[in-house]
C-alpha cells in the first residue's frame, strides 16, 4: 500500500514509457505487477493517448524481486550517468556562448 501523500510527491510516481527508459522493463511486466497485487496505477490520458501511472518505490521493490538488485542498480547508475553527461553538455555549450560574448564585449571596448 502507498504511504499517505506519495501520489502526490514530486519524482515518486512514473510513467510505464518513463519506467521503459530508466528502468528497462515493458508494459507488459508493469501489467504483470499491477496484476500479482505488486504495484498500484492510475490511469492517465495525454492527447488521446493512455499510459499508466506508477508508484517509483513499488516499481523499484518488483524490478528487485523479479529480476535482481544487480539489475536496479545497473539501469540506475546508468540513467544517472546519461543525466550528469546531458548536465556537462549543456554547461559546455553555455560555457562557450559567454566566452563568445565576452570576446564581443573585450572587442567592442577595446576599439
Amino acid at each position: 500500500m502507498a504511504e499517505y501523500g506519495e501520489w502526490n510527491r514530486k519524482g515518486a510516481t512514473l510513467s510505464d514509457v518513463t519506467a521503459h527508459k530508466e528502468y528497462g522493463v515493458s508494459r507488459d511486466f508493469i501489467v504483470k505487477g499491477i496484476r500479482a497485487g505488486k504495484l498500484e496505477y492510475r490511469e492517465g490520458s495525454i492527447w488521446g493517448n493512455p499510459y499508466l501511472r506508477i508508484l517509483r518505490s513499488q516499481l523499484e521493490q518488483y524490478i528487485v524481486e523479479q529480476l535482481g538488485p544487480k539489475h536496479l542498480m545497473a539501469r540506475k547508475t546508468h540513467a544517472e550517468l546519461h543525466r550528469i553527461n546531458k548536465e556537462i553538455a549543456d554547461l559546455e555549450k553555455k560555457l562557450a556562448a559567454l566566452r563568445a560574448r565576452k570576446a564581443e564585449i573585450e572587442a567592442a571596448s577595446g576599439e
